[in-house]
């Protein structure tokens, strides 16, 4: 959908792209930005169809079952299958980039003398500490093999030539600039701003450092990527992106303070200090359009991004551990904080091993609350999980506790980037009958002094029925079961806020205190502000909504 009444870049377009993304609206371009002349363009990705438009596929199930037919060796095994195999080897020339030496599309007009403020770059929510690109492709290479990486990072700007670089320690890019850090020698760097969608994904995708994310793409869209040289410096990027920003981070600079940012977990991730990028020059099309999207409490967009590589990315998982059926990422869980898995539970412990060797594999170590379920559970039936849950689990035996590591945007564990993983075992073979007492309530609790989420559930359970109790904070919509498990996945540190009475379990989802433990301070949950709701609600119709 086109809207071309002028439209700020500061908040509103985030209103409109928010409520647009979560009635599951259609992509959205805004011609007329106020302060630019470029547009801008959200939810590309916002449903699964257009998740799959993106890929090329109808369906992200095809992309999967692709994937698994060439981790089928038993079809190399003879001549037949090698022959059946003939058009899927030939896919695989697609992977390798075609590097060209005449300049790419990206590059129709190079700015030596750059300018961030033309960009209508986004302030997405009230606390942001100011505009943020949220689509940016970050090129690095590694300063010793030369492998070049493709990754997403959040770029907040700082004036018209410099912006903050958020690499997270367990990142890719984080890694390379370890290597220029140690030398003290500058870092080249360059940004691709709307590129094919399948690049844009596979900036996303959770691979091995190993594997070239533009060579995934091409495999993916099933031809190779064009890449160019960069004009300033040796970095090459896609020929058609619609912008490239070149330019340098610099090791030997001090840190500066980047954030607060309204993140996908639904919170404000917490101001802190990281690498100053100089942009050097900037290119782009003659008539760019200028790529973007808002993250915050789901669904939103990049939700469907997260769904994308569950379903693709499966296939490799199940065939590291033979046991596992089947995963759901819910939405609730924002990507890291929640996996649902069936399992084929053929011996004991099937449920742990699958648990661990999921916390044991890349971006699966984040996973602070894993859900084993028997292989006849349907994962993406969330009611039909929660029965499970409710009748298998009884108290801490079916409880597995895993310290480690933790997303940097986790805010619940005491520590920055470590606390307590959560498994749950619901594959009992022999399920306990259906009783009254298999349910749970939610609690609503105004805290008012440290530790009253937990004392509340250790009272409420000597005396409820129900042997699940969960606790929340007042302010929460109890009756919205969405809303409620998205604090349990983001609140809870496992070992410290289980309560655990016989076999019954509570849960303390409640904002923790300082007194409590907790060593920096709680993020406020991401709201648009009163002003600019009414804004938009008054210009509704105008944008063209009916």
């Amino acid at each position: 959908m086109e809207i071309e009444v002028p439209v700020s870049p500061v908040l509103e377009m985030t209103e409109i792209a928010d409520r647009v993304g979560k009635a599951g609206g259609p992509a959205l371009l805004f011609r007329n930005p106020e302060g630019s002349c470029c547009p801008v363009l959200m939810n590309a990705f916002g449903s699964m169809k257009r998740m799959g438009l993106a890929l090329g596929t109808d369906s992200l199930e095809d992309v999967a079952k692709q994937i698994e037919e060439y981790l089928d060796f038993s079809e190399y095994c003879s001549v037949a299958g090698l022959i059946r195999s003939i058009p899927r080897l030939l896919r695989l020339i697609s992977v390798f980039p075609r590097h060209v030496r005449s300049r790419g599309i990206c590059q129709q007009v190079v700015e030596r003398e750059p300018d961030l403020s033309k960009l209508p770059v986004l302030k997405c929510w009230p606390q942001d500490a100011g505009r943020f690109f949220t689509l940016p492709l970050v090129f690095t290479r590694d300063r010793q093999t030369g492998r070049q990486n493709m990754g997403m990072y959040r770029m907040q700007v700082l004036d018209k030539t410099s912006t903050a670089m958020h690499w997270h320690r367990h990142k890719d890019g984080r890694l390379n600039f370890s290597g220029y850090l140690e030398a003290g020698e500058k870092m080249p760097v360059s940004v691709a701003l709307g590129c094919d969608p399948a690049v844009t994904y596979a900036a996303t995708a959770p691979l091995p450092k190993e594997i070239d994310e533009i060579m995934f793409a091409g495999w993916l869209r099933r031809k190779r990527i064009r890449m160019v040289r960069c004009v300033t410096n040796d970095l090459f990027v896609p020929a058609d992106a619609e912008f490239v920003l070149e330019g340098f981070v610099d090791p030997r600079e001090e840190l500066v303070r980047e954030g607060p940012f309204g993140d996908h977990t639904g919170y404000y991730s917490l101001a802190d200090m990281y690498p100053k990028f100089h942009v050097t020059c900037v290119t782009h099309r003659r008539n760019p359009v200028y790529p973007a999207t808002v993250v915050g409490r789901p669904p939103m967009e990049d939700c469907f991004l997260a769904k994308a590589t569950e379903r693709i990315f499966l296939p490799l998982l199940r065939m590291q551990i033979p046991e596992l059926c089947d995963l759901n990422l819910p939405l609730e869980g924002v990507f890291h904080n929640c996996a649902i898995v069936s399992v084929k539970a053929r011996f004991p412990g099937a449920a742990h091993k699958v648990m661990n060797a999921l916390w044991g594999m890349g971006q699966m170590m984040y996973t602070k609350l894993i859900i084993a379920v028997n292989e006849s559970v349907d994962v993406q039936n969330l009611s039909a999980v929660r029965g499970a849950v409710l009748s298998a689990v009884r108290g801490k035996e079916q409880l597995v506790f895993c310290d480690g590591p933790l997303d940097a945007l986790d805010h619940s564990s005491a520590k920055p980037l470590y606390g307590c993983r959560l498994g749950v075992d619901a594959t009992s073979d022999l399920p306990h009958p259906p009783a009254p007492e298999d349910s749970f309530r939610v609690l609503a609790v105004h805290k008012e002094r440290p530790f009253q989420g937990g004392e509340t559930l250790k009272q409420e359970l000597k005396t409820s029925p129900e042997r699940f109790l969960i606790a929340v904070d007042d302010t929460v919509n109890t009756r919205d079961l969405s809303e409620v498990f998205w604090k349990v996945f983001n609140n809870i540190d496992a070992r410290r806020d289980l309560v655990l009475f016989r076999e019954k379990i509570g849960i303390d989802a409640t904002k923790k205190w300082r007194e409590e433990g907790q060593t920096r301070d709680w993020p406020d949950d991401i709201v648009m502000s009163g002003e600019m709701k009414k804004r938009v609600d008054e210009r509704w119709n105008e944008y063209g909504f009916s």
